[in-house]
């Protein structure tokens, strides 16, 4: 085992890489677009998005229900 040396690199965590960035923005977009209709209509949002049923403003909603989808696809 000497030659383990790769191993031992330092890799960015999984919140640094742009792969995960662009998918927080795309659902982030897309729910909140999905908010912004449901908005218009009258639907209650927070019903519709899991993990927003607490959130205070639109957008803090928003980011947890992107958390709640990025943590079952992550």
């Amino acid at each position: 085992m000497q030659n383990t040396k790769h191993f031992h690199k330092d890799h960015s965590r999984a919140d640094e890489s742009p792969a995960y960035w662009s998918i927080f923005f795309i659902g982030f977009a897309c729910l909140f677009v999905v908010v912004l209709l449901a908005k218009l209509v009258g639907v209650h949002w927070r019903e519709l998005l899991p993990g927003a049923e607490d959130a205070k403003s639109m957008s803090q909603g928003v980011t947890a229900a992107v958390y709640t989808f990025m943590s079952h696809i992550i």
